[in-house]
């Protein structure tokens, strides 16, 4: 439930309530548009977080009624600068978002699961807070069940793209499970197919699924159309560890993919979600 490559953002699809749409349509660009400056093209480091920076700069800006925007991200700002003034989006989650962007661009790879649990937590759950704040979801309890399935969004995403990632000399599956399963990195980084590999994998998964299940009855808290997107979203990120899992756990060399069939089945299990989620093997 995504647009283009910035993942783990629920869209501003049908479901989304209309009122809601722009607002989560500002924050989309925010991320996309800050994501882009942080990893796409060749441009070097040096520039990146010197734009990046002056991203940072202009989101600033735009906090300030009635201060003048630069005219280079127009479409990112003067949007953004309307669903701060109508929903009062906390501008310390928008910079989390962007210390993780900027840890991008410096940091290719993780000692710890700690620091990799880190990491999310600035650069996938402020997406989640963000917008449980638009739905006027503020409990403690619904706070951390969000933190759960957007930190297992990520994961799934990095378990997902393993091959894509590790090709481009990073990597996001810590040291520390590397080496319990005998693994150097940079046997990881070559993207060797091994018994070790696959049990790695197979690790990595499990702890995502866990968090997921673990976040899964915040569907049960938000009301609506929101509630049913929400739905979609734990179930689209049970459903690519399914699909690392039926293929063997060899995502570091091929990527697995939802296709057109595997939306039946999501929907189906969005609808049985007041049951206590299970794993569910495609094998």
């Amino acid at each position: 439930m995504s647009i283009d490559h910035y993942e783990n953002f629920p869209v501003a699809s049908f479901l989304c309530p209309p009122p809601l749409r722009p607002a989560v349509a500002a924050i989309y660009w925010f991320a996309r548009t800050a994501d882009d400056l942080a990893d796409e093209g060749d441009v070097p480091g040096p520039v990146r977080l010197a734009d990046l920076a002056e991203y940072r700069t202009e989101l600033a800006t735009a906090t300030r009624a009635g201060g003048p925007l630069a005219p280079r991200w127009p479409h990112v700002f003067g949007p953004l600068r309307a669903a701060l003034a109508q929903h009062a989006l906390p501008q310390s989650l928008l910079t989390d978002l962007l210390s993780a962007f900027e840890q991008d661009v410096v940091r290719n790879a993780y000692a710890t699961r700690a620091e990799l649990l880190d990491y999310c937590r600035r650069s996938a759950n402020p997406v989640g807070r963000l917008l449980l704040h638009l739905y006027g979801v503020h409990g403690a309890q619904a706070l951390r069940q969000s933190d759960a399935i957007c930190t297992a969004l990520q994961l799934a995403n990095f378990w997902q793209d393993l091959s894509v990632d590790t090709a481009r000399g990073r990597l996001y599956a810590p040291a520390e499970d590397c080496a319990d399963h005998g693994l150097d990195t940079r046997a990881v980084l070559a993207r060797a197919d091994s018994p070790q590999s696959r049990a790695l994998v197979a690790d990595l998964v499990a702890w995502a699924r866990g968090l997921m299940i673990e976040g899964a009855p915040l569907v049960h808290a938000v009301h609506g159309r929101a509630g049913w997107e929400l739905r979609l979203v734990v179930q689209g990120g049970l459903r690519i560890l399914d699909k690392i899992e039926a293929g063997g756990f060899t995502s570091l060399q091929r990527r697995p993919v939802l296709r057109w069939f595997d939306a039946p089945v999501m929907l189906w299990r969005a609808l049985w979600m007041r049951r206590p989620l299970a794993h569910v093997s495609l094998a």
